[in-house]
């Protein structure tokens, strides 16, 4: 680690670069990268990190490398820092040779604070050859989930990062991304070659001012109402500039279709999608950005840098790939802190729709098994969470392991509001919560969850008949209700962490701990239950906060720091065999067994994804961890 003389005042810093104050949690994060000279932030798009490592830059001597691929953004920035005087340039494909070698020899002579770097730039000789001749304090890494094979957006070029750290050993690294699960947290540090106890700070995901709500729908025509209904309540009637919105399209064509449609019904609107030449997006971006625009329809293709405030509605057509690129896209709303909507659209075709996708072949040749399990994988955690039948905010803010900003409900999500409608009934709704969480007990490890669905509903099923179960009391106890309704209601028990699957090709279903608490009535059972037909009234946002929220999904004190030392473990284990940490378990299975604490091998086959084979590997590690972590 370079020594640098004692740093200036960072608010003298800060006011050079045109900011009167720091934002929540930035003073901290800067602090922290001086003083431990290492540093993975997660806060998101729009929370600011940038400042992170352009303050440290100004005060640092020396040049500051920052590997981005947002091309535009870093144009931007590099225009802004050098408004304020601070020298600063990019290297990209996109410049003529000419240009990008004058910069290149502009950098080894030290002319500049901070140099951007395009991430398939740092394999050329020209680039290598300027790393050895600089004096660099600071690397920074942004979109640092690209490097996650588990993440939702891994770039192969990422991977030579960790050569480029190894080339500066004594310079600092803040790694920041927007979006990153504990288990791609874990990757980015493993694969970055940073300590196992690097700091890493999180902040910033609650945005409580946004409405999630999500609307199945199975017509054209629905879609349509839908996305009509939520424009009009959030933007009033066109022209009448009470802000934007962005309408995110699965498919071109569909982008093309649905701004068609809008700009008939008197919307300022425009498409936006890849396939338009370069100087039509960047018009689009310029109207939007100038506030000329209210509606842009896009696919995700659209949005990168893109920080407009008063964005009042994102709209999902279709679901996209995972619930980190839905919560960044969706995370572009309300920017400026006052209300805005978050909807997403579903439909029965979206699951074989998805598959196939994933599924179909790139130039002629089927992509990995393990590819297509991975991204299967993240597609369904999306999925889960939009037929969840849990607060979405807070179930979001669980996912990205940021449960101290959890609110116990937000009182603002579709699924908040329903629940606080329900008044009186809310008692007959926790009855039959119970009612069917205990056919999921009597099939427990046996057999699937369609079974459990037959079983309540008193259907005629040889398994039922052989195994004696037709003739237990949970026999038909929910017979009111259709299978598919029943199978909708066990799928959220799922998302809520009371139920769960274990098994390989035919898994069976099984009560979790949290399930059993339920049941017998040491936790609440406040669910959203599955609406009985379909088209209902989407509720209005409130502000309003019911009494009781649900605690369902969180960890007590000893269960976080269980938690963090299976991380530990993770990493540990994953740089030593050599292999991404999520091969060694997920997130979801750490978090199991924060919650089961077990003490023998068949107590640990109850968590979810150890199985024989991973027990076998790694049950006796695991084990000694829950041990040293209860003091035993």
């Amino acid at each position: 680690m370079s020594q640098d003389p004692p740093l200036p005042d960072l608010d003298a810093g800060l006011q050079r670069l045109g900011f009167d104050r720091f934002r929540p949690g930035q003073r901290e994060a800067v602090e922290t990268l001086l003083t431990e000279g290492r540093l993975l932030l997660v806060a998101p798009t729009g929370g600011g990190k940038s400042l992170t490592y352009q303050l440290p830059a100004t005060l640092l001597s020396g040049t500051t490398l920052v590997v981005s691929p947002l091309i535009a953004l870093m144009h931007d920035q590099v225009q802004a820092l050098e408004e304020r005087g601070v020298p600063a340039t990019y290297l990209a494909g996109t410049l003529e040779s000419e240009e990008l070698r004058r910069r290149l020899g502009a950098a080894a002579r030290g002319e500049y604070r901070l140099v951007y770097v395009a991430p398939e730039r740092l394999g050329l000789g020209a680039f290598r050859g300027l790393v050895g001749r600089l004096n660099c304090p600071l690397v920074a890494v942004d979109e640092a989930h690209c490097i996650s094979q588990w993440g939702h957006d891994f770039r192969p070029e990422y991977l030579q990062i960790g050569g480029l750290l190894q080339q500066l050993p004594r310079a600092r690294v803040l790694a920041c991304t927007a979006t990153a699960t504990p288990v791609v947290r874990d990757e980015i540090l493993a694969r970055l070659g940073l300590p196992i106890h690097t700091p890493q700070r999180i902040q910033g995901f609650a945005r409580p001012n946004l409405a999630f709500r999500v609307r199945e729908i199975s017509a054209r025509r629905q879609r349509r109402q839908q996305v009509d209904l939520c424009l009009s309540r959030c933007l009033g009637r066109p022209g009448q500039a009470k802000g934007t919105a962005i309408v995110y399209a699965p498919t071109r064509r569909s982008t093309e279709e649905e701004a068609e449609r809008l700009a008939r019904d008197g919307w300022k609107a425009l498409g936006y999608h890849a396939g338009m030449e370069g100087a039509v997006r960047e018009e689009v971006q310029r109207e939007f950005a100038a506030g000329r625009v209210e509606v842009v329809v896009a696919t995700n293709a659209f949005g990168m840098g893109i920080d407009r405030p008063d964005v009042r509605a994102v709209i999902h057509l279709a679901p996209p790939d995972s619930v980190e690129a839905y919560y960044q896209e969706a995370g572009r709303a309300g920017r400026d802190g006052e209300e805005a909507a978050c909807l997403l659209l579903i439909s029965s075709g979206d699951m074989a729709l998805r598959r196939s996708l994933i599924e179909r072949e790139i130039e002629g040749q089927a992509p990995d098994p393990e590819v297509v399990r991975h991204k299967w994988n993240l597609f369904l955690e999306l999925m889960r969470w939009a037929e969840g039948g849990a607060c979405r905010h807070d179930a979001l803010l669980r996912y990205f392991g940021d449960e101290a900003e959890t609110l116990s409900g937000c009182g603002r999500c579709d699924v908040c509001q329903e629940l606080e409608g329900q008044g009186g009934v809310m008692e007959e709704a926790e009855t039959i919560v119970r009612k069917a969480l205990c056919g999921v007990a009597r099939v427990h490890g046996r057999f699937g969850i369609q079974a459990a669905a037959r079983l309540l509903r008193g259907t005629a099923d040889e398994r039922l008949k052989w195994s004696g179960l037709d003739q237990s009391p949970t026999f038909g106890t929910l017979a009111e209700y259709e299978e598919e309704w029943l199978l909708k209601l066990l799928r959220r028990f799922v998302t809520a962490g009371w139920a769960d699957f274990q098994g390989g090709e035919h898994p069976v279903v099984v009560v979790t701990e949290e399930g059993k608490a339920v049941i017998h009535a040491r936790r609440p059972a406040r669910l959203l239950l599955p609406p009985v037909a379909e088209g209902e009234e989407q509720p209005v946002p409130t502000r309003r906060r019911s009494r009781e929220r649900s605690e369902v999904g969180k960890l007590d004190a000893e269960g976080r720091e269980l938690f963090e030392a299976l991380r530990a473990f993770r990493i540990e284990t994953a740089r030593e065999d050599g292999v991404p940490p999520y091969v060694i378990a997920s997130d979801r299975t750490l978090r199991d067994i924060a919650v089961l604490r077990p003490s023998s091998i068949d107590e640990l086959l109850l968590a979810h994804g150890i199985g024989p084979a991973k027990a076998e590997r790694f049950g006796a590690a695991l084990l000694k961890v829950v041990r040293r972590q209860a003091g035993g």
